[in-house]
């Protein structure tokens, strides 16, 4: 019968409680965090939505414009699907897109579709160039240029002048539309825009800036004055939060790529990422000439470098790298002793032959002294260390 046997721990192949225990505490803390992140998710989920929900209470939500328009009688519903959104218009409607630069090409055309003839209001908020053109054919969106977003009127339409100054600098619009009302203009181009159906009383609405929707915003200015009107006007609000998730965003074969799922300009996003890595990697590979020695600016005893050295191998339970260097060091020292080059001092048919020479002993316990395994715990490490010492007084003895 043959036994394998079992070879010692190393700091390269540790044992399964060598890993546990290094590892442990970064694992408690994850799994704490997890769980928290958890609790929180829990307690909050009924209570927390994303920016420009009408169901929420933080700053950036819209629960307040909400709120006052339940007052006055207008029901607001928050829908979320391209579907749900297009069976909503009617003439007794108002159609609040927030996100329209979120929807697909295709879901934009299906929603001007459905609202161009339903004789009810949409409002699209911040309708850039990549939803504008289809949403409202003859608009045309210009980037935001001024920081002050209070602007004044400065239009026919009875909602804006009632409202006064308020928030609504964004982005701008210019349109062909003859007929429409162009308002709050920020260096002559109009931040919001209202176009009338060609037929029937229903019209769309474009706002450069949802600040006069949300929560933090609607107490200042003019704001709330100006939303409850555009809102207002019917007897019913539909409040469309476009997600990703809506199957109708899907192509017409039932697919989308992955880049139907991203928003529109990552390329540009992706391009600068990857001038700004190849800038700091020549920052960091730079070379502005060659290499200065510095004296240090404290004198540090060997017997400080070699405990601080000890103390590492330790911690890291390195027993094979500590005997290893005990045992490399002491062959260097011993082979210029017994006549060895340095050169050969790690070579076992060299060194051994000249110290069992020189000591008369037995080759075989000086090859597992000086090329043995590994030490099996601190206690023969230790032992090695004191062996390594008698035999090099050894031979050094005259």
């Amino acid at each position: 019968m043959t036994t394998e046997a079992t070879l010692p721990s190393t700091s390269a192949s540790p044992i399964a409680r060598q890993v546990w225990t290094r590892t442990r505490g970064i694992a408690l803390a994850l799994v704490l965090l997890l769980v928290g992140a958890v609790v929180i998710a829990v307690v909050r989920a009924d209570t927390r939505h994303g920016a420009l929900d009408p169901r929420s209470a933080d700053p950036h939500g819209s629960r307040a414009v909400a709120e006052l328009l339940a007052d006055r009688g207008v029901d607001t519903r928050v829908v979320t699907t391209l579907e749900d959104a297009a069976t909503a218009a009617g003439p007794d409607t108002t159609l609040l897109v927030a996100v329209p630069d979120l929807l697909t090409p295709s879901q934009q055309a299906r929603l001007h579709d459905a609202t161009a003839d339903a004789g009810g209001r949409t409002v699209l908020v911040a309708s850039g160039s990549a939803s504008v053109e289809r949403l409202a054919p003859g608009v045309t969106a210009a980037p935001a240029t001024s920081l002050d977003s209070t602007l004044s009127p400065d239009c026919a339409l009875p909602a804006a002048r009632r409202a006064g100054s308020a928030d609504v600098g964004g982005l701008r619009y210019t349109t062909t539309h003859v007929a429409a009302d162009e308002c709050y203009p920020s260096e002559r181009l109009a931040t919001l825009l209202r176009i009338p159906a060609a037929t029937g009383d229903g019209d769309t609405v474009l706002l450069g800036s949802p600040d006069i929707l949300l929560n933090d915003k609607l107490a200042e200015q003019g704001n709330a004055s100006l939303a409850l009107q555009l809102l207002g006007s019917r007897p019913h609000l539909v409040w469309y939060l476009p997600t990703l998730a809506d199957a109708s965003a899907a192509s017409e074969d039932g697919r989308r790529s992955f880049f139907d799922l991203i928003p529109s300009g990552w390329l540009w996003g992706t391009l600068q990422l990857f001038i700004a890595a190849a800038l700091a990697a020549l920052w960091r590979a730079r070379r502005l000439g060659p290499l200065v020695p510095e004296k240090l600016p404290v004198a540090i005893r060997a017997s400080e470098t070699v405990e601080g050295r000890a103390r590492l191998y330790r911690r890291a339970d390195a027993r094979d790298r500590a005997a290893s260097a005990l045992r490399s060091a002491t062959r260097t020292r011993l082979a210029p002793l017994v006549g060895v080059p340095v050169s050969q001092a790690h070579a076992p048919e060299a060194l051994l032959p000249a110290l069992s020479s020189h000591l008369r002993g037995d080759g075989q316990s000086l090859h597992a002294l000086l090329f043995g395994p590994p030490p099996g715990d601190d206690a023969a490490l230790i032992q090695l260390a004191d062996h390594l010492d008698a035999l090099e007084r050894e031979v050094r003895r005259p």
